[in-house]
């Protein structure tokens, strides 16, 4: 924030050379030697109104102030983030339900399909990372929670990895629509991340808690 003189007709404005607000809320007294030789060196024949050194220091007391607020905010939000990040520290190890892909490590996967209430019938697809098809089922019209085993069709697991689910719901031959599906994954890290704190689940997914629809223990 640049400090502006009211005056910009007579001498060296030392208002304009005080660009860094928070150098100068830092050191008043700088600013105060500062203005005592802007005095001093002043043209005799044309000296700056008394006034004019008034504007200078209530705008710089205008400044200082504004930078302590800012630096208060910023400790304050810091410190709601510790706090925040405290309570969720309580999520690690719990098995939160969102509509993310989930790492599937050989045991079956609790997913909570939403179908169209009005459809006639409704199927899950299952992508992996590569966003390939790896298996296409038929699901009951229900918000009722349902296992997907990760096995192939000869009753082999699938590979490790992370793998995304989708519903779509029919009348007839028309899709009425096409849903990510809610998936239980482990929540393995609480973090901060760009301000906001984020989930991080098991296979590296990371959830803002406000897409958590459930929480669970994982024994259930």
């Amino acid at each position: 924030m640049e400090i502006t003189q009211a005056n910009t007709s007579r001498g060296p404005s030392l208002a304009t050379q005080a660009t860094d607000s928070t150098a100068i809320s830092s050191d008043f007294e700088t600013f105060l030697r500062m203005l005592t030789v802007q005095m001093e060196n002043q043209d005799p024949l044309n000296p700056v109104d008394s006034s004019d050194y008034a504007v200078q220091l209530a705008t710089f007391s205008g400044v200082e102030q504004q930078v302590q607020t800012n630096d208060l905010l910023r400790s304050l939000a810091t410190q709601l983030g510790s706090s925040g990040m405290a309570q969720m520290a309580a999520w690690v190890g719990k098995e939160a339900r969102a509509p993310v892909a989930a790492y599937f490590a050989g045991d079956a996967i609790t997913l909570a399909p939403n179908p169209v209430t009005i459809a006639e019938r409704a199927e899950i697809i299952v992508t992996n990372e590569d966003g390939s098809e790896v298996d296409r089922f038929d699901v009951p019209i229900s918000a009722e929670p349902l296992e997907w085993s990760g096995l192939d069709a000869d009753g082999y697991p699938r590979e490790l990895g992370l793998y995304s689910f989708e519903v779509v719901s029919y009348s007839g031959e028309d899709i009425l629509a096409q849903d990510a599906v809610d998936v239980y994954s482990t929540v393995t890290e609480v973090r901060s991340q760009g301000g906001e704190i984020v989930l991080i689940l098991q296979g590296g997914a990371a959830i803002a808690t406000s897409q958590v629809s459930a929480l669970r223990d994982p024994s259930l």
